[in-house]
């Protein structure tokens, strides 16, 4: 299988606070990631808020730059390219934000929304536009006699399927979709997702599903990836991770999805202490503060993202 997008050595650093002796400080949103996402696949990214899954998602689509590292779109590389020259790829690649309504100018029509990326990108006459704007409403569930309201005349979820249009309008083949359930009520999230599914079967779409709610990953990803604190810590197919997951962390964020059976019980592993600040990063493993099977080695060294078996990476010394 072909890989559509793949980057190497990832990092994002924001640089924060006053000048000290010619330095400042780094707060380290994404620091060296390394991955792919191949043809008409959905790879999850998850893990906890402020772990750098949404600053991935953005660096990947070029809306914000990396601080290094490199970005591969259908094997040609994007990392630096200027506006002009990145215009080609912008109509190919595209992104539903999390929130529905702040992604929308309240000021415009929802039919004028959807048609945007078409008038940027010069794609069709105005009549060939319209006609793609009723198409994709009514794809999305959407009536065209809405197409002259405005985003507030609309729920949470109706919004939400106006973002996912405009993000089918220029007929893209890669879509970040940022924790595009996670401001909607969960009865609407379940319609959403099976909406973004059938939407990406039909299309042949690959997918980066943004998220923190593993259960709803489970239902549409082909393979997950857990981050924390700026680092992957384990990456594997769907079936793999959920039935047998290798990391500490990933084995505590699946052990606290809870079970829709009051009767069964299950282990849940606690995670104690706090988060560390990516300003400051602990030295060696990451996660060494809060895991219940630290090791000596582990406050040292960083254990490197490894393949212990065909397509299972893992960040842990238990592996080495």
């Amino acid at each position: 299988m072909s890989k559509l997008i793949e980057v190497k050595n990832l990092k994002k650093w924001f640089y924060v606070g006053k000048v000290v002796a010619g330095k400042r400080k780094a707060l380290r949103a994404v620091d060296g990631l390394s991955f792919f996402i191949n043809n008409k696949e959905v790879l999850g990214l998850v893990g906890e808020s402020g772990c750098g899954k949404t600053t991935c998602g953005k660096m990947l689509l070029r809306i914000i730059d990396p601080t290094s590292g490199s970005i591969f779109f259908d094997n040609e590389e994007i990392t630096y390219l200027d506006k002009n020259k990145m215009k080609r790829f912008r109509r190919r690649m595209m992104i539903i934000y999390q929130d529905p309504f702040g992604s929308l100018d309240p000021r415009m029509r929802i039919g004028k929304a959807i048609s945007e990326p078409l008038e940027v990108h010069n794609i069709g006459t105005p009549h060939e536009r319209e006609e793609r704007v009723t198409e994709l409403m009514e794809k999305v569930g959407l009536s065209p006699d809405q197409i002259n309201r405005y985003p507030h005349e609309f729920s949470g979820g109706q919004r939400q399927r106006i973002g996912i249009a405009r993000a089918l309008a220029t007929n893209p083949e890669f879509i970040v979709a940022d924790e595009s359930v996670s401001a909607l009520d969960v009865s609407i999230q379940a319609q959403i997702i099976n909406l973004l599914k059938e939407l990406q079967e039909e299309f042949g779409l690959t997918l980066l599903f943004v998220a923190h709610d593993l259960s709803v990953v489970k239902h549409i990803c082909d393979r997950v990836a857990v981050m924390y604190l700026g680092k992957i810590m384990e990456m594997a197919d769907k079936k793999s991770l959920f039935s047998n997951p290798k990391h500490p962390y990933t084995q505590a964020l699946l052990s606290a999805i809870p079970i829709p059976d009051p009767k069964k019980r299950k282990k849940q592993e606690i995670l104690m202490g706090d988060v560390p600040s990516p300003v400051n990063p602990p030295t060696g493993c990451r996660f060494h503060t809060r895991c219940p099977q630290v090791m000596d080695i582990c406050k040292k060294e960083e254990p490197p993202l490894r393949e212990i078996k065909p397509g299972y990476h893992v960040a842990c010394h238990l592996y080495d």
